[in-house]
């Protein structure tokens, strides 16, 4: 009786073990994580290229790639414009003169204020559109106005490109935009652009243009916007053009002018329209910040040095200065800016108003930075024989 007893009593407690083991929680192991990579952000790159220059001199005050070809874009139009202002000055065109649209400039993508086919316009509110809408289909109706065809405006563009000596440039386009698949695009850099923005700022009816902010066109049922936010945000800011298509970036060619020190900025490849701008801003106020124009020369003012004049009726001449002559100085600058007169030995004949004598040399601590036609202030008809003779024997008269 006891043995069995004791069976049972061993049977009972390993099921009761063997249930505990079941019900107990079983430990696992967390899988290991799997390290983590950092993700790095690369910035972009504010700019792929940018030229700062003081527009009368011509005097690059700081670049960076300023060779670099790249597509401008709707900048592009600044072209379109030159070949206008040229036209007007020469009186080849008014502004008034009519417009008409053709069916290929009434089919535009882009910028355009959606011109129709069979319109009419001045040419003063194309340029409107063109400048402050940036309006590819008003850039293509002017240019077959002048031109006769794209074409043959085109080439005028790229004409007139190398007699400004842009040597990074080719146009292709009237207006910017994209080329189509396997057409070539066109090209610029920030030296070229601020070249062709210097030849513009001398035009006071272009600024005029790139400096509205708003304006109605077509009577006011289509509002046009300028692009140039720097309008808005830069006091003196007065123009130029934006650009944009989506592989080139943002760009600019912009102009302001404080204290009478005119600056152009050009800006290349930025990423965004307000980082192209930021970068033009800080580029424009660290610019007037750290120079002054010093006026070197005006036109008409007496060069205080004679010309010996072998033939003509009276013996000798003071010249004058032919141009204005300004000159960007940094504003801590120790040195000073000399003039130094050359000027021919002897000048025989007849004497002209207007006539070059030699040239006046600029110089800052040496180094040239500039020259100036010295020219006569008056006519001075050539001295009969009996003269001429006399002076040749050293008789002074």
């Amino acid at each position: 009786m006891k043995k069995w007893l004791v069976v049972v009593l061993i049977v009972l407690f390993s099921a009761g073990l063997a249930q505990a083991r079941t019900a107990a929680p079983q430990k696992t192991r967390s899988p290991k994580k799997a390290p983590q990579t950092k993700v790095i952000a690369i910035p972009e790159d504010p700019y792929k290229a940018f030229i700062v220059v003081e527009a009368r001199s011509g005097k690059v005050l700081e670049g960076e790639n300023i060779h670099l070809k790249r597509a401008p874009a709707s900048v592009v139009k600044l072209m379109l414009a030159y070949l206008v202002m040229e036209r007007l000055a020469k009186g080849e065109v008014k502004l008034t003169d009519t417009i008409t649209v053709a069916r290929e400039s009434s089919q535009m993508g882009g910028s355009q204020v959606y011109l129709k086919e069979g319109e009419t316009f001045t040419l003063e509110e194309m340029m409107k559109a063109v400048l402050v809408a940036s309006g590819n289909d008003a850039a293509l109706a002017v240019a077959e106005h002048l031109a006769g065809t794209k074409d043959a405006f085109i080439k005028l563009m790229n004409e007139k490109a190398k007699a400004l000596n842009m040597v990074d440039t080719e146009f292709h386009s009237v207006h910017g935009l994209p080329p189509s698949k396997g057409e070539p695009e066109d090209l610029s850099s920030c030296s070229d652009l601020a070249i062709l923005a210097r030849e513009l700022v001398r035009y006071p009816k272009l600024l005029e243009w790139t400096a509205i902010k708003t304006e109605g066109f077509r009577n006011g049922q289509f509002i046009m916007n300028n692009h140039n936010k720097l309008l808005f945000r830069l006091p003196g800011a007065d123009g130029l053009k934006t650009g944009y298509y989506r592989d080139t970036g943002f760009n600019v060619a912009a102009t302001a002018i404080k204290n009478d020190l005119r600056l152009i900025v050009v800006v290349l490849g930025s990423p965004k329209a307000r980082t192209r701008d930021d970068v033009a801003l800080e580029k424009f106020k660290k610019a007037f910040a750290q120079y002054k124009t010093v006026s070197v020369v005006k036109k008409g003012e007496v060069i205080d040095k004679e010309v010996i004049l072998a033939e003509a009726k009276i013996g000798k001449i003071k010249g004058v200065a032919g141009v204005d002559f300004t000159y960007p100085v940094p504003i801590d600058q120790k040195g000073t800016l000399k003039k130094e007169p050359v000027l021919a030995g002897k000048i025989k004949g007849e004497i002209k108003e207007g006539q070059k004598l030699g040239e006046l040399v600029i110089k800052l601590d040496e180094q040239v930075v500039g020259k100036v036609d010295v020219v006569s202030p008056v006519n001075i008809p050539k001295a009969n024989f009996f003269t001429i003779l006399i002076r040749k024997l050293g008789i002074n008269i």
